[in-house]
């Protein structure tokens, strides 16, 4: 598979779905609650339909699982290949009316992310990855064909006696700060959604924890991108990260930027 090809497809399908995305943003929508106790709003769900519709034309035969759909249980058959998607990561951040909320969409192969974009509207930047990871500035709706500031991103070594850590702003949890306290952490950052991956993947961030409850639509692109740019997503324990899971939980994982700290940590 050409994953670079399908990175680019999901980065203009990921643009094209802000816009729906940036009117509720600008207007006063509401937000309710899932049966699971977790917010959504009609901008998920505009999100969520674009993105469906756009990937059932550009990529047929891959069955997606996508965190609205899957609210209302449905689920799709899938087997070594499949999408995984979360149409507005972050929803508190947007109901907030902050702007650390994105669109993630990432291809699955063998329980491993492999192609992924992840696009922040409301910060005009989206991030791509397959074989290689690329940031780029551009507004919602615009066509990727034209963006003319692509910029190739990796991540950095890491100096393990003074890491910069980034945590989860709206989900902060018991475990994940147990964690890094056994860590030599020189610098916190909190951040919202899955914008937590592409500082680690742009070298601005050396780990990035979380043993919280998790989905694996919020992370399959932000893990994809990241492995693009040198790093490497485990969990909990260091062992391999695999997608497919029962009922798609991800269960607790840690996303480095430079692999050799696995080594150093577990």
């Amino acid at each position: 598979m050409d994953v670079d090809k399908i990175a680019r497809i999901f980065g203009q399908i990921a643009v094209n779905a802000a816009v729906p995305i940036m009117i509720f943003f600008n207007s006063d929508g509401e937000t309710r609650r899932k049966n699971d106790g977790s917010p959504v709003t009609d901008a998920d769900l505009a999100s969520e339909r674009l993105i469906l519709r756009s990937l059932a034309v550009e990529l047929p035969d891959i069955p997606v699982v996508s965190e609205e759909a899957a609210s209302e249980g449905v689920f799709p058959k899938v087997h070594e290949r499949f999408i995984l998607v979360d149409p507005l990561d972050g929803t508190r951040e947007f109901a907030r009316r902050r702007t650390e909320f994105a669109v993630n969409i990432g291809l699955i192969d063998h329980g491993i992310a492999i192609a992924g974009a992840i696009y922040a509207p409301a910060l005009g930047k989206l991030w791509i990855g397959g074989q290689n990871a690329f940031a780029i500035n551009i507004e919602p709706g615009a066509a990727l064909s034209g963006a003319q500031d692509f910029r190739k991103i990796s991540t950095r070594l890491s100096p393990v006696e003074a890491l910069k850590a980034v945590a989860s702003r709206s989900h902060p949890d018991l475990l994940t700060g147990e964690f890094l306290n056994r860590l030599s952490i020189e610098n916190r950052v909190s951040a919202g959604s899955s914008l937590k991956f592409c500082l680690v993947a742009e070298g601005q961030a050396d780990i990035y924890p979380r043993f919280g409850p998790t989905m694996e639509w919020d992370v399959a692109a932000g893990d994809a991108i990241l492995r693009a740019a040198g790093g490497l997503m485990v969990a909990g324990n260091g062992s391999p990260f695999q997608y497919g899971k029962t009922g798609f939980h991800t269960g607790p994982f840690v996303a480095l930027g430079d692999p050799s700290l696995i080594h150093k940590i577990f």
